[in-house]
């Protein structure tokens, strides 16, 4: 089922299957990391900037910090020729499908042709640890970009779809059908916000950080009917810092952006 009105909403998310936290996250080695093209607004003042050796020293601390979290790293090698295959949320939707029991992963689309050499290596990777690779029906013109767009309830059987830049709504019914799973839909209306990953990050099962100006008034209403508190990350921060492209990987610790002071005190 696919829902894109809070009118339509006929369930309650607590009575929704419940869903184990992940205890693993995989991370991409930025070894070949740069911008090289421009495929969102905020690359187009950045190409041939990046400073490789500040990015692997970031990549280490961010994979140190999980590993105290106690949420261990998985590596994948980044390949050459593929700048942005360190962004690894955007090749595949992991799963786990609880009346199943079963793990997996559903394959990306990417939208840019730039990108769409990356997907073949995380299938790989996923194959080789035991999950189950699904891929949309051929049938269906859609593009789609993993978790980039599709983004879990924090512990409910749930998923959050972002549409409008990069992945099609269309994918969303296919994915629904594949995973049994309720699908809420959210219209992305604003390019600084081109994936759902940088303005929607669900911190638990009630709290959730947003930035108000990337939705319509349908998709608030959707995130205020389903979330007991909504915190709306500062315009700047959100917008120039990517504050919402942050990660809570255990309902308690928030990994985000250096400087996101205003979203912080929130």
């Amino acid at each position: 089922m696919v829902y894109t009105s809070a009118r339509d909403l006929d369930f309650q998310v607590s009575d929704l299957s419940p869903l184990p936290r992940p205890h693993r996250v995989l991370l991409t080695t930025p070894t070949h990391f740069d911008v090289e093209y421009v495929i969102n607004p905020h690359m187009s003042e950045n190409v041939g900037t990046v400073m490789k050796d500040v990015a692997f020293q970031q990549w280490k601390a961010l994979r140190a910090t999980y590993t105290a979290l106690d949420v261990s790293p998985s590596v994948l090698n980044g390949k050459s020729g593929l700048p942005d295959m360190v962004f690894c949320a955007n090749q595949t939707l992991p799963f786990y499908q609880p009346d199943a029991d079963r793990r997996g992963v559903v394959l990306s689309r990417m939208h840019a042709d730039e990108r769409s050499d990356e997907v073949p290596y995380y299938a790989d990777f996923f194959e080789d640890q035991g999950y189950e690779v699904e891929r949309l029906p051929d049938d269906i013109d859609a593009s789609f970009e993993g978790m980039g767009d599709a983004i879990w309830h924090p512990s409910r059987y749930l998923l959050w779809g972002g549409y409008g830049f990069r992945t099609s709504p269309d994918a969303y019914q296919a994915i629904s059908d594949l995973l049994n799973v309720r699908v809420v839909l959210l219209e992305l209306t604003d390019a600084d916000y081109y994936h759902l990953d940088t303005c929607f990050c669900p911190l638990d099962e009630d709290h959730v950080l947003i930035a108000d100006d990337a939705l319509n008034d349908e998709g608030r209403a959707l995130i205020e009917t389903c979330f007991d508190t909504v915190i709306e990350a500062p315009d700047n921060e959100a917008r120039h810092q990517f504050a919402c492209n942050a990660h809570c990987p255990d309902g308690k610790h928030v990994l985000i952006q250096e400087g996101c002071e205003g979203t912080t005190e929130r």
